[in-house]
Formats: structure tokens, C-alpha cells, sequence
């Protein structure tokens, strides 16, 4: 083998170790990959940045932009709020209406987006109607998917697209994926309903009542509170008395966090820091007490007993609880809490953490949050709009959860939106400068502001497209490719094109489920088209099947950040995702292989 053939499938093999063993972030990985392919002249520096100037990247930019301006302008909360609010009270109303209404805000948005707008408005639906939110956020999860399937706008189909005008065939257009990606909707919408909910966590029986009638404790059973509670009196010659709670070094050296104090018969909720502690306080503690009795010396706290604690417990007029999980670009991922000074900041204090595989109550100031945790807050109510305002987390419980009204710049939003996606579905324009075009006119016309540009562009997916395009022209340039094609082609291809299709959607569904779809699409794509060449079938048809395999990411939570998202809230496992999304994959994998080949024939005349 050349000596190029040699690195290119070694930075391969390193890029996939990489991308399993999560050690390192994915835009990095593929940028590493860029300059590995760089430094060792396998690719010229003109080809190294290409993918920078890719068209597919300039249409990522683009609709990050375009759906920003729904957003920003009421029109997407206003959308998802009616067609959710329109289902009632039924489990399976709120399920069907839920994934509709994710499934076709995910037809021009990012699906991370469609999520994070969706998750705070499910979450309130969930609690007036008594069904458990473990109930809805999979099948909100999958309906952002099963939409980004029937659209170019997905970040895989742009990428897939991308490859095949790099390698000199026609790109996809706004509609090619509607005729096969509209019955993936329906008919995994359906499945949900009729039987994936079936295989949801379950409600015990008369469960629901339950909920209706115990809303407000739930959150703190979720979070197991109870299990880290203790109460401890201030006592007679204590070294705490006259210190102010921030000095009393309870959570730097017992690891305890103050909840409330109680003095003089009346209760102190989330105690400042500055907050003077008095001999015979008896504060409510959370902290492991076996380690605190191991630790403490006499007389500094005295242990009381404890009593049965609820929500209401911990609230008052001014106080309150709330759930929030972290947005997917919140600047609190990768930090502690102490790092970012959150408390100052946000002016409440984290009781717990979910970092969907369990409850966290102690050590949280030095925990590294992680996208997908959900964090129980307590703190004053007026802090509220703060933590709405707040571009890092997306507040689950509240009051009320408050839709964005409709701004007087809404329809100028809509018509750029819908004037881009026209002109784009004519095929006259290149779809990236199409879009382009329509997101600078949002800022020309004061819709956003460039700064707005630059914050809710998700530059990790960009780099990460913008690094792994050059990969899959390595991996032609080098003959690595055919390499895989002829393998694939030796093993299926006396079976005929449709063996092949089924193995290329084998391959990319199961590396979809643990690796970032962009990075999948980019090394299966250029496979596909070459796997094409050689037994003359339509390339595209390939294509478009790989594409459709990389938004198949059902079985694990790793497939995609939206699943994350909904690990946190909804409290799942690895094993809720594999036990409903396992047979939807099978099923959507069946609607392809027969579907595929009627819409995009092998042999095209």
C-alpha cells in the first residue's frame, strides 16, 4: 500500500477511537484530523480548508441563522405551544401531537433547537396533566429525529449532499427527501403511539391520580432529597456562632449544604452566604451523615432527628424550587459550579444533580457538569427571569411555563424563511447561497444582530463538518475508499444492489448510535458513491439511503445530543433508549429498503 493509503486509514482508526472513547470533544477530534492530513501532505493546504469554504458548511451557517430569527421572533415557541396544548390531557393525544409538532418544527430547524424549545412547555403539559415526563421526552426526542429525516436542512443530509457535488454529481435539493422521509414520520409516529409508548418507563398503577394530586413532591422523590437530610443545633460554645454561613466551611470540609435554618420558631429558607449564624439556629442540612459524624468534634453541631420533609417544605412566598437542565451550548459544560460562580450569579443554590445515571446530592460545587444534566435549584422566586434569560439552561419547572409573544418583526422573519426555502426548492440557486442570502437579510434588516450570528451558530458542528469533508477526500484521493467499496462489494454485491444498500444502512446505522451522524455521513457517503461507481447504480440512490440510515439514531442515547438533552429530565437510562428505540430502528430500516429503490431507482432512465 502507498504510503498516503497507510495514513490516511491510521488518522482514520485514531479519529474512530476517538470519537467512541468521548476523551476528546468531536469538533476537536475532527479538526486534529484536519491538521494530521495537513502535516503529513496527504492533502494539499488549498484541500485541507476546503471544507471551511464547503457549501454544505455555509448552509449549516445559514439555517443556524434562519431558525434563530423563528425564534427570537415568538414564531417557533407560538407553533409548539398551540399544537401541543391542542392534545389534552391523553397520554397518547400528547404523545402523537408532541412528535407531530416536533417532527415538523425539525423540517427547517436544527433539531437541538426543536428540542430545547419543546422541553420546557412539555414539561408544564406533563404536570397538569398528570403524566410522568419520562412518558413524553423519548418520544420529543424522536420526533425532532424522524423530521430532520424528510428535510436537507439536517446536518447529515447537508453533508451527504456536500459530498456528492464534491465528487461531481448532483446535490440533493430542499425536496428530494420528502417522498421517502415523510413516511418515516408517519410511520414512526405511529409506532410510538401504538406500541413504542407501551415500552416507555412505566406508571404504577393508579399512578396518574397520584401525580395529579402529589405534583409537588414528586420533584423532590426524583431527586431522592430526602435520603441526604439531617438536622443539626447550634450549640453552646460552637465556632460557629457570629460567622457568616460562607465562612463556616460546612461544605469545603463536612460537604454539607445549607437548606434552611430555623430560628425563633420561624424557618429561613436558601440562607445567604452573609447570613450570621446564631447559637441554638437548628439548620437542615444535606450531606452524608455517617461522614459528618465521623468528622465533627463536639461541641460544634449537635445532630437532631428528622422529620418527613415535602416540596412545600422548601418554599415559601419568596422561595422556590426549580428544575433546569443545561442548554447544548451552555458555557457551564466541562466547569463546577465554583468555577463559574454560579450562586452569585444565578442567586440559587443546587440541591442536586442528574447526570442521567443518578442523583447527586453531595460534592456538587466540585462536580464537572456535562451537557444533558438536570439541576434541582432552590432560591428566591425573582430570580426566575433571570435563569429564563439565561442562555446556558432551559428552565423545566416554574409557575408557569411563559411562551415568547409574537414580535412585529415575526412575519419578516417567516417570509425570509419561506422565500429562502422557495427559491432554494427551485434548484436554480445553490441552496447555500440561497440561504446565506436569507440569513444576512434577517441582520440587514434588523430581525437579529451579528452578534446574535456569531452566539447561535453551533460552531462545534461546523468545525466538526468543516474538519471530517476533508477526511472523506482523503479517503478518495488515497484510494481508501475503493479500498472499502471493493470489500463491500465482494462480500454483497453478488447479491445484487439491494444486499449492498442493506449492508451500507447496517454499517451506518450501528456506528450512528455512537458516533456524531456528521462524522458517520462523512466517512460512509464517499463508500456508498464509490460502492455505486462499481456496479453502475445511481450514486445519489446510495447516498440518499446513507443519509437516511445517520438520522436512525434511536438505540442509545449517545446516537444524538438530543437524546442527551433527555436523559437528565426524563430520568432515563441506557436501557429506556434500547427498549424503545431498538424495534423503531428495524422498522424505519424495513421503510427504507423497500421504499428507497421506488423513489430513487438504481437504474434511473
Amino acid at each position: 500500500m502507498a504510503p498516503d493509503l497507510i495514513i490516511t486509514l491510521v488518522i482514520l482508526a485514531v479519529a474512530i477511537i476517538l470519537f467512541l472513547s468521548e476523551s476528546l470533544s468531536v469538533d476537536l477530534v475532527a479538526l486534529l484530523v484536519l491538521v494530521a492530513l495537513g502535516l503529513t501532505h496527504v492533502l494539499s493546504t488549498q484541500e485541507v480548508f476546503s471544507g471551511l469554504s464547503d457549501p454544505a458548511v455555509i448552509t449549516l451557517l445559514a439555517i443556524f441563522v434562519l431558525a434563530h430569527g423563528l425564534e427570537v421572533t415568538g414564531i417557533a415557541d407560538k407553533v409548539g405551544d398551540w399544537m401541543v396544548h391542542l392534545s389534552g390531557k391523553s397520554e397518547v393525544r400528547l404523545i402523537g401531537s408532541l412528535m407531530i409538532t416536533a417532527a415538523f418544527l425539525s423540517l427547517f430547524m436544527n433539531n437541538i433547537a426543536v428540542a430545547s424549545i419543546l422541553l420546557p412547555s412539555t414539561a408544564t403539559i406533563a404536570r397538569k396533566s398528570g403524566v410522568k415526563l419520562s412518558r413524553l421526552l423519548i418520544p420529543l426526542a424522536f420526533g425532532t429525529l424522524l423530521g430532520g429525516s424528510a428535510t436537507l436542512f439536517t446536518t447529515t443530509n447537508i453533508v451527504v449532499s456536500g459530498i456528492l457535488k464534491d465528487q461531481g454529481y448532483q446535490g440533493f435539493g430542499v425536496l428530494d427527501f420528502l417522498p421517502v422521509g415523510i413516511p418515516i414520520i408517519i410511520v414512526g409516529i405511529s409506532y410510538m403511539v401504538l406500541l413504542g409508548r407501551h415500552l416507555l418507563p412505566k406508571e404504577k398503577k393508579d399512578e396518574r391520580d397520584e401525580v395529579l394530586r402529589q405534583a409537588e413532591e414528586d420533584i423532590i422523590a426524583t431527586y431522592q432529597l430526602v435520603d441526604r437530610l439531617f438536622r443539626v443545633r447550634i450549640p453552646a460554645g460552637s465556632r460557629l456562632i457570629q460567622n457568616r454561613l460562607v465562612d463556616s466551611q460546612l461544605r469545603e470540609v463536612y460537604g454539607l449544604n445549607v437548606i434552611a435554618i430555623e430560628r425563633n420558631g420561624g424557618n429561613i429558607l436558601a440562607p445567604m452566604p452573609d447570613f450570621i449564624i446564631l447559637q441554638d439556629d437548628i439548620l437542615l442540612v444535606e450531606g452524608r451523615l455517617q461522614e459528618f459524624r465521623e468528622k465533627d468534634i463536639e461541641p460544634f453541631l449537635e445532630i437532631l432527628p428528622i422529620s418527613d420533609y415535602q416540596k412545600q417544605d422548601f418554599e415559601s412566598q419568596d422561595i422556590q424550587i426549580v428544575e433546569v437542565v443545561l442548554s447544548p451550548r451552555s458555557q457551564l459544560i466541562g466547569s463546577t459550579l465554583k468555577e463559574k460562580n454560579f450562586r452569585e450569579k444565578y442567586g440559587m443554590h443546587v440541591l442536586a444533580i442528574w447526570n442521567g445515571e443518578r442523583v447527586i446530592r453531595t460534592g456538587l460545587s466540585d462536580l464537572k457538569l456535562a451537557f444533558g444534566d438536570a439541576l434541582l435549584l432552590q432560591g428566591p422566586r425573582d430570580r426566575l427571569a433571570t435563569l429564563r434569560l439565561s442562555s446556558d439552561l432551559i428552565v423545566l419547572t416554574a409557575d408557569e411555563q411563559k411562551v415568547k409573544k409574537i414580535t412585529k418583526k415575526a412575519p419578516l422573519a417567516a417570509g425570509i424563511f419561506l422565500l429562502a426555502v422557495i427559491v432554494a426548492a427551485t434548484g436554480i440557486f445553490s441552496v447555500g447561497e440561497v440561504m446565506l442570502a436569507g440569513a444576512l437579510l434577517l441582520v440587514i434588516l434588523n430581525v437579529i444582530t451579528m452578534e446574535q450570528v456569531y452566539r447561535v451558530v453551533d460552531w462545534r458542528i461546523v468545525f466538526l463538518v468543516a474538519g471530517m469533508l476533508p477526511l472523506g477526500l482523503a479517503m478518495t484521493k488515497t484510494g481508501a475508499t475503493a479500498i472499502f467499496a471493493n470489500a463491500l462489494t465482494g462480500l454483497l454485491g453478488p447479491f445484487g444492489p439491494h444486499a449492498l444498500l442493506l449492508g451500507l444502512l447496517t454499517l451506518t446505522v450501528l456506528l450512528s448510535q455512537v458516533i456524531k451522524g456528521a462524522a458517520v455521513s462523512a466517512v460512509i457517503a464517499p463508500i456508498a458513491i464509490q460502492v455505486a461507481v462499481q456496479i453502475g447504480v445511481d450514486p445519489r440512490a446510495l447516498a440518499m439511503g446513507v443519509a437516511l440510515a445517520t438520522s436512525m439514531a434511536f438505540v442509545t442515547p449517545l446516537g444524538h445530543p438530543v437524546n442527551i438533552l433527555m436523559l437528565g429530565p426524563g430520568g432515563y437510562t441506557f436501557r429506556d433508549f434500547f427498549k424503545v428505540g431498538l424495534p423503531l430502528t428495524i422498522l424505519l430500516f424495513l421503510v427504507v429498503l423497500l421504499l428507497l429503490p421506488v423513489f430513487w431507482p438504481y437504474f434511473p432512465h
